[in-house]
């Protein structure tokens, strides 16, 4: 008789019943679903997530913001900036390119569209854009970046052939690497013999 009186006690402050409540039916206590599955790494999860947020807000590249100044030339991107491409459901052709443009360039800016199209076509390599919606708006102003210092001047050797690269980003790296190779000397050493 006090165990059955002890369970009762434990099952009103369980679910917390008072004396007129303990009189009804009991709830039947829920059921926790059974864990499974494997461990899944962060880096599983990451671009999955990443996917996700970049796809809500309509960026297809972030290549495309970062290199805007070279896609349009430096007079429109000093003036317009881009948003968002949006794209129709399940497809990846046939996208609006959204840009916010300072003041009166909006103007301007829509004279120019279908070069704009053009050249983040090109950019692509496909037809991704086909429509430019343009929104007033503060641009920040782009800043040139720096080109990394160098070690020592490059090699006039190495130099000459780094002169028919097009792509600046390429072409400072690749001449970072050529000075660091100049600025050595002898073979490598491995481990502490020097």
């Amino acid at each position: 008789m006090l165990a059955g009186r002890k369970d009762a006690w434990r099952t009103r402050l369980r679910y917390g019943m008072d004396d007129a409540m303990s009189k009804r039916a009991t709830p039947a206590p829920v059921a926790e679903r059974p864990r499974g599955g494997r461990a899944r790494s962060v880096a599983e999860l990451l671009p999955d997530a990443g996917r996700a947020a970049f796809r809500r807000f309509g960026f297809v590249q972030s290549a495309v913001v970062s290199r805007w100044s070279e896609i349009v030339g430096p007079r429109y991107a000093g003036v317009s900036s881009p948003e968002s491409i949006k794209f129709p459901h399940g497809e990846r052709i046939g996208g609006t390119l959204n840009l916010v443009v300072r003041g009166a360039h909006a103007t301007m800016m829509q004279h120019i569209a279908p070069e704009i199209i053009e050249r983040v076509n090109r950019f692509f390599g496909y037809a991704a854009v086909a429509k430019v919606q343009f929104r007033q708006g503060d641009v920040p102003v782009p800043r040139p970046r720096a080109a990394p210092p160098s070690l020592k001047p490059v090699p006039v050797d190495l130099g000459a052939s780094l002169r028919t690269i097009a792509d600046p980003e390429l072409k400072a790296v690749l001449e970072a690497l050529a000075a660091g190779v100049a600025a050595t000397r002898g073979a490598p050493s491995v481990g502490g013999d020097e």
